[in-house]
């Protein structure tokens, strides 16, 4: 569960949360939506830890972020709206070095690029995928972290069709298996019958 009590954020003159609370329950698909500027990404950024809040509280799986933030952090996986891998590195070599991260096998990194139909390109640099290949990839290296709450940040963005369904169906399978999923779009009319829960982000609050 995520729980956030009047966050505030802002970057200079320009007030991007202005005192956001937030409830994200377990066992369930949540879309954080709003037009472009609203604060969703910063929301996200925040949660994961690579911004820090001008004023509220996050907490996660129970950890105060400002206070227990090893613990906090340790509960959260985040893919960015625009991953990014060193070009130069293989598919192979930049998920078996996440696998490696995380503690995970060689096997599992294998298992990881098949699910997400990368299983072909594994020696091709990331540099030379395209936007749809690389999101795949940052998909695959995403669920090699077991971790209780999933962020994404416009995961369809890049993504055809048959993947995007793909990946709605993927985080409906970790909700069903009690996780937290925050999905941050303002494509809300492709997640249609895919999410159960919908919060709307105005001038730097829930609406």
């Amino acid at each position: 569960m995520i729980l956030v009590r009047s966050l505030k954020k802002s970057f200079g003159s320009r007030h991007v949360l202005t005192g956001l609370d937030m409830c994200v329950q377990p066992g369930v698909v949540t879309l954080l939506v709003g037009s472009n500027g609203a604060g969703k990404t910063t929301t996200l950024r925040l949660m994961a830890g690579l911004s820090d809040a001008d004023a509220g509280m996050i907490f996660i799986e129970g950890s105060d972020l400002r206070r227990e933030r090893k613990a906090a952090l340790a509960r959260v996986s985040y893919l960015p709206q625009v991953p990014r891998f060193h070009p130069r590195l293989t598919v192979w070599q930049t998920t078996r070095f996440y696998a490696q991260l995380r503690g995970r096998t060689d096997e599992d990194a294998r298992i990881a690029l098949g699910i997400w139909g990368m299983d072909g390109f594994t020696g091709v640099p990331t540099g030379k995928l395209s936007g749809g290949l690389r999101q795949r990839l940052a998909l695959a290296v995403f669920s090699l972290a077991d971790t209780p709450v999933l962020l994404l940040d416009e995961p369809g963005l890049s993504l055809d069709p048959e993947w995007r369904q793909r990946l709605q169906d993927f985080l409906r399978g970790k909700a069903r298996s009690g996780h937290t999923v925050l999905v941050a779009t303002h494509l809300l009319g492709e997640w249609e019958g895919r999410a159960d829960r919908c919060l709307l982000v105005e001038r730097g609050r829930l609406q």
